[in-house]
């Protein structure tokens, strides 16, 4: 037995739901009900007989199931012509008539099926927009302006339920009165309105923000598309916060910020103002150009094409503006690419360095006065000592012939002595005067380190005064010049012997740069090393090792290891230090391999 289930299930092996199986009866009963009237009126009215009568359950199937209604059709004519064979039998005109209409059955319900199918495709279509649809879509009446439908966009945008909004009018939504009038306003004034943007109230009481679109779709419908623009309402209230935060900051800072697009100033804060001496309506419009001086002015077309390149980058450099009352003023520019307006343009923030420049011209001819006082005062001292260095050493020679004692030669040696040390400190400050004033040049020259050192200790007598190990290679050939670098190993090891205690070891040995750019000589003592505190300042002038002691007890003024690390910097190197309180120092000079390109 088939099973037959009810609540939209199976029905004799087909799925269905209840309405099918209510349908299907009544189709049943209307074919059945229809034949039995049309045998009747063939067998007793012959002259009445109506076969419209087959219309009803034709047109009731198709309207509910289109494609199932040609089916029935086929199923009435063939009745149809049954019933009207078997009674017009065998007039052949009668039967002609039968068959003409049995085929009518058939013409009429595929005409119905295909307006009804067209129908049912546009409502179909309609229904997948409307409810499918990113946007959220409401359609309510002019009038008294209830919802009559509504789609789950709209539902979800406002936080509730389709049902919920559909008991409730359309001018309610509206997230308080002022929005409310406006709509309405707009709706009697221009009927048709595409982008209003407007607020609509959430369930839970928010705002949100969204753009409406209406159109009438009869005298009484309007239908209303939702576009949510809350993000974007966000996105603008943002930039909005962020113009004004760059307003304040820009109007606030206290250095001077200007705009330029294509050259010409757009926009200029109050500290530019206040530098230049132009008021914002003086500037704005003309090119920035031409307030710089005409000197720099090609250097600043170069800068400007520079950061317009293809991966432009942020720059800054020195230039001298001039101010509205002529006078010229340095300044440092920084300038930035931007977009303003939609358009490329250039920030540039500008620093005032006037009163540094001059600052630091005040500095630079102090220094070349100090210079010139120390040259001045350095000559004059050695003057003097020359006829006195002159005098000693005749008299030391010939003690006999001048009648000296030995006592008194003794008096004159240790004179000679002192006044060689005053000769060799005058010298220093004025070799450090020149190597301050940069015009100290140097002459490179090849060179063996091995032999180099060599003649320093033999020229220093450092063997004797102390034990000397060595550890260098002997083809090693050096770039630099010759002289100088001996200036630089004999201060270093005159400081090694003069700081160490008996016995005195001195090492002198090489190793190449951890990164193959460099030679490091380094001599290293066991002398009484030197504090942290002053290992950075044992290379300014007149600084001692042993300042702290306030003594003399070394015999050094302080201007060796001075003179030595500006040479080092002119050979595009230096001299560091590693040391140990009482347990020794090692000074390391760095030497490139190659000569700088200044020197």
């Amino acid at each position: 037995m088939t099973k037959i289930t009810m609540g939209g299930k199976q029905v004799l092996g087909y799925a269905g739901t209840d309405s099918d199986i209510v349908r299907a009866v009544i189709a049943v009963a209307l074919i059945i009900s229809c034949t039995l009237i049309t045998a009747l009126s063939f067998s007793r009215l012959p002259g009445f007989v109506n076969y419209q009568l087959f219309f009803i359950p034709i047109l009731y199937v198709t309207y509910f199931y289109a494609r199932k209604g040609l089916i029935v059709a086929g199923i009435c004519g063939v009745v149809y012509q049954a019933i009207g064979y078997y009674y017009r039998y065998p007039d052949p005109a009668a039967m002609a008539g039968v068959t003409s209409e049995a085929i009518l059955f058939i013409i009429i319900a595929f005409l119905i099926t295909y307006f009804i199918e067209q129908i049912r495709a546009g409502e179909a279509q309609y229904r997948t927009v409307f409810e499918h649809s990113q946007l959220g879509i409401i359609i309510f009446d002019r009038v008294d302006f209830s919802i009559q439908r509504t789609n789950t966009k709209i539902a979800s945008m406002l936080h509730t339920s389709e049902a919920a909004l559909q008991t409730m009018p359309f001018t309610s939504l509206f997230f308080n009165p002022t929005e409310k009038t406006r709509f309405l306003d707009s709706l009697e004034k221009y009927g048709d309105i595409q982008d209003f943007e407007t607020q609509l109230r959430t369930s839970d009481g928010e705002g949100c923000w969204v753009n409406l679109s209406w159109s009438a779709m009869d005298t009484r419908l309007v239908s209303v598309t939702i576009v949510n623009i809350k993000a974007r309402k966000l996105a603008e209230k943002e930039n909005y916060d962020n113009m004004l935060k760059y307003q304040q900051l820009t109007e606030n800072s206290p250095t001077g910020i200007l705009i330029l697009r294509e050259g010409i100033i757009r926009f200029i804060n109050p500290s530019f103002s206040h530098f230049s001496g132009y008021r914002p309506d003086e500037v704005l419009g003309k090119e920035f150009l031409g307030m710089i001086d005409p000197r720099e002015q090609d250097n600043f077309r170069l800068f400007c094409r520079n950061l317009s390149g293809t991966t432009p980058a942020p720059g800054q450099k020195e230039f001298r503006l001039a101010t509205k009352s002529g006078e010229v003023r340095g300044v440092v520019l920084f300038a930035n690419p931007i977009v303003d307006h939609g358009q490329p343009a250039m920030m540039i923030n500008l620093m005032d360095i006037s009163v540094q420049q001059r600052l630091e011209e005040q500095i630079h001819q102090d220094n070349e006065r100090r210079r010139g006082i120390i040259i001045t005062v350095a000559h004059e001292l050695r003057t003097p000592l020359q006829p006195i260095l002159g005098y000693l050493n005749l008299l030391i020679q010939d003690p006999q012939g001048f009648g000296i004692l030995d006592e008194t030669k003794k008096l004159l040696e240790r004179c000679l002595v002192s006044v060689e040390r005053e000769r060799q400190i005058i010298n220093q400050m004025l070799d450090l005067s020149v190597l301050e004033s940069g015009k100290l040049h140097l002459s490179y020259s090849n060179f063996s380190l091995a032999s180099l050192v060599k003649s320093v200790l033999d020229a220093g007598g450092y063997p004797a005064k102390s034990e000397v190990t060595l550890d260098l290679p002997a083809d090693l050939i050096l770039s630099a010049d010759m002289d100088r670098l001996y200036s630089v190993l004999d201060s270093l090891l005159a400081n090694a012997v003069n700081y160490s205690k008996p016995p005195r070891k001195i090492r002198i040995f090489y190793r190449p740069g951890t990164d193959g750019t460099t030679h490091m000589i380094s001599v290293q003592d066991n002398g009484i090393g030197i504090a942290d505190i002053m290992i950075t300042s044992i290379f300014e002038p007149f600084q001692l090792a042993d300042a702290v002691k306030l003594s003399r007890k070394y015999d050094r003024l302080g201007l060796s290891l001075s003179i030595a690390k500006k040479i080092m910097q002119m050979h595009g190197g230096d001299i560091s230090v590693e040391s140990v309180v009482n347990g020794g120092s090692t000074f390391t000079i760095h030497l490139p391999r190659t000569r700088p390109d200044n020197a």
